[in-house]
């Protein structure tokens, strides 16, 4: 037997490609697809033989699939279709169209792939487009498992949950298969699925998969849901939080199945003082910041705005370890501007840079960008990014 064909489609930065590296399975991408022309120019960088079709994915035919003969995708549609805060239109999105063309293509294709591996946000799971995955899957006959997974489980210090599907072309289910279920954990970890998480496969069917109905604001706004849902109605004790926000986060900083943050910093360098926040974005975001130190296990998603704006898209790190943080929002709104810049700015405050976050999200050290890439697009590259150390567990469990 060969190496495993695998096509790589949306493959932005190389996430996927990756991962697949990590797993250690033989293989061989036969072709990565991307319309966007940075994140191909990242993608060339670190994987310069891979041939790179810098196309639309409608604008590739059934013979061109053909011809590429191919035992595996990888796959991470557009997920704006499908996050809590956008506008939801699922397949009235245009941006769905792709990812619909591909699942016609699927059953008409000369043979077909062994091994299909999805990635997407949480909320893709209630779609009207996952009913018409898992109804082309069975279809074709496939078996599939649908995972909600975050590199928590993995150890990883920070939230980024999203949905997956790996899906095998054979006549048995998986060892570990839970129909009608989404693991919340690897199979060879403590399961945690609920009653909450069972799902339907009817289109136009209600899930039954509960999203919490708290407004979520403040810190820990993300795409992806994130863990900071708490009512407005709770008391606030400082900086916006809750007793049972700041109880969750003691929690996981206490939890010693995660790596402390420091693990994944980089060494104190000249060029650091560029990552730190401005006093603007000081005196107007403080109360909304999810502030971290490097001893903490715990971040928030990262999202493609991180860096550009400040709320909501993820943690920033405080640096002077020796400065209690109660300490500097007590009574702060009593001062006046010149005082709380002078308080905030005791906890000299930073941005995680993209070398970090690339780290959180599993990249290895050799993976690099183009110097002509800006901060501000790696930021934005690696906020439509994937945790390559989840996806490549996934895919291990795919072909194992």
């Amino acid at each position: 037997m060969g190496p495993v064909r695998v096509l790589e489609l949306y493959s932005g930065i190389g996430g996927m490609h990756q991962a697949l590296a990590e797993s250690c399975i033989p293989a061989e991408v036969v072709a990565a697809i991307d319309v966007n022309t940075i994140a191909n120019e990242v993608y060339k960088y670190n994987f310069p033989s891979t041939p790179l079709w810098a196309k639309t994915i409608e604008g590739i035919t059934l013979a061109d699939f053909n011809k590429l003969s191919f035992d595996m995708i990888l796959m991470s549609p557009p997920c704006q279709p499908f996050t809590r805060i956008g506008l939801q239109g699922d397949v009235s999105d245009p941006r769905t169209n792709s990812f619909l063309y591909i699942l016609d293509i699927l059953p008409r294709l000369q043979r077909l792939p062994k091994y299909i591996l999805l990635e997407n946000v949480k909320g893709f799971e209630t779609s009207s487009a996952r009913v018409i995955l898992v109804e082309t899957l069975e279809k074709c006959g496939f078996k599939y498992q649908e995972f909600l997974l975050s590199p928590t489980c993995l150890g990883i210090p920070n939230s980024r949950l999203r949905y997956f599907l790996i899906a095998k072309f054979q006549s048995e289910q998986f060892p570990f298969q839970a129909p009608g279920q989404i693991l919340e954990n690897f199979p060879d970890q403590e399961p945690k699925t609920s009653e909450n998480h069972r799902i339907t496969s009817g289109l136009g069917k209600e899930s039954c998969f509960e999203l919490p109905k708290e407004k979520n604001i403040g810190p820990n706004s993300c795409s992806d849901g994130g863990d900071g849902q708490y009512s407005q109605k709770e008391a606030v004790i400082f900086k916006l939080e809750t007793a049972k926000e700041m109880e969750r986060k003691q929690s996981q900083d206490h939890d010693l199945s995660l790596q402390m943050l420091k693990e994944f910093l980089e060494a104190d360098r000249e060029e650091i003082s560029r990552y730190f926040l401005s006093p603007k974005a000081l005196l107007r975001y403080a109360f909304l910041l999810d502030i971290v130190t490097p001893t903490c296990r715990r971040s928030t998603c990262f999202t493609k705005g991180y860096g550009h704006y400040v709320e909501g898209t993820g943690s920033v790190l405080q640096t002077a370890e020796d400065v209690q943080l109660e300490s500097v929002f007590k009574s702060i709104e009593m001062l006046s501007e010149e005082e709380k810049l002078l308080k905030l700015s005791t906890l000299k405050l930073r941005y995680f840079t993209p070398r970090e976050i690339a780290n959180l999200h599993g990249f290895p050290p050799e993976f690099g960008f183009p110097d002509k890439i800006t901060v501000k697009q790696r930021y934005r590259l690696l906020g439509n990014s994937l945790n390559v150390h989840v996806v490549a567990k996934l895919i291990s469990l795919l072909t194992g």
